[in-house]
């Protein structure tokens, strides 16, 4: 009997780069140990030529199969991936971003926990800037169910570049929706919230690239309005409680309006590690965690007489993507 396959699914949008994509593309399907079945290949809104000339030329030389979703216009990140989950063939879905990249190993080490039982699998990264020698940070999350679930009420327990997860868990919480800047994490607690089963690989499977404004990314304005709009709807599901909401509004938005040079050593001081030890501390303890079963959250709207999670929904049939255009 043949593994059950997966897709790989990616996005690029106008402001990617054609070089950072091209490396990301064959990161995470050339140079796998395992290999995608399928590729989803996400164009969200115009891009350049250039960017266009090297999207079909990874599309022509990969050896995976290649479904082209092209979009007309730049909807965001999550209904960009939306669009890419119904164009996914295979149950098993692994996210990259398109300036990352994928070790070797990653799918080789994530895909059969999915196979296994798991309906959503994150891993550690490492920070790079202008190349994989130029390490800047790590991130550790924790891998343990009961503290994925814990921290899940002030933090994104996952880092989103590094997740595979069961397109049907995904589906049956209502897919990513619109929530800019925040959409992985409102889809990752409402899984939770749904009883999806989770953990993390601690070790980084990863290269995540940073630059010179990505902490400056994870502050303004903006971001504290989509901060803000996050808690509302978390409070309003009964994801958190009003204390928790009004911590999170204080620690979380506060953070957002931070100048750069105080956010930056904060998140690696005290955000980005937290895995690490919170994950050395369950070791040492060596204690039994609480089962699945009690972490159990069932969202206010799906609630049913004996509180258990709402059924998965039928996954529809994808539609026939289009091929890239033509310049």
């Amino acid at each position: 009997m043949q593994p059950e396959p997966f897709t790989l699914l990616m996005t690029v949008y106008g402001g990617d780069r054609e070089d950072h994509v091209r490396v990301a593309f064959r990161s995470a399907v050339h140079e796998q140990t395992l290999r995608p079945d399928q590729v989803v290949l996400v164009q969200d809104g115009p891009v350049s030529e250039e960017m266009s000339a090297c999207l079909r030329e990874l599309v022509a030389d990969s050896p995976a199969e290649v479904s082209f979703v092209q979009l007309e216009h730049n909807r965001g990140l999550g209904p960009a991936l939306d669009a890419g989950l119904q164009a996914a063939r295979h149950d098993i879905v692994a996210r990259m971003d398109a300036d990352d990249i994928a070790m070797p190993h990653r799918f080789q080490t994530q895909v059969p926990l999915v196979r296994s039982g798991a309906e959503l699998v994150g891993a550690g990264l490492l920070e790079f800037g202008a190349d994989i020698s130029d390490i800047v940070g790590q991130r550790t999350p924790p891998s343990d169910p009961a503290d994925i679930a814990r921290y899940s009420r002030l933090h994104d327990p996952f880092n989103h570049p590094t997740v595979v997860y069961r397109r049907s868990a995904v589906v049956a919480v209502g897919g990513y929706g619109d929530l800019p800047l925040m959409e992985d994490y409102w889809l990752f607690a409402r899984m939770i919230a749904n009883g999806a089963r989770v953990v993390n690989v601690a070790e980084p499977l990863v290269y995540y690239r940073v630059g010179d404004g990505a902490y400056e990314r994870r502050g303004g304005r903006d971001l504290l309005r989509s901060e803000l709009r996050l808690q509302r709807e978390m409070l309003g599901e009964g994801f958190i409680s009003r204390p928790q909401y009004w911590r999170n509004v204080v620690v979380r938005g506060g953070y957002r309006l931070v100048p750069t040079l105080v956010r930056r050593p904060f998140y690696r001081m005290v955000v980005a590690p937290y895995g690490a030890r919170r994950n050395r501390s369950r070791d040492r303890a060596d204690t039994t965690p609480p089962t699945s079963a009690a972490l159990t959250y069932v969202a206010r709207h799906d609630r049913q007489p004996d509180q258990t999670p709402a059924p998965v929904v039928p996954l529809p049939a994808p539609p026939e993507p289009p091929v890239p255009p033509a310049c």
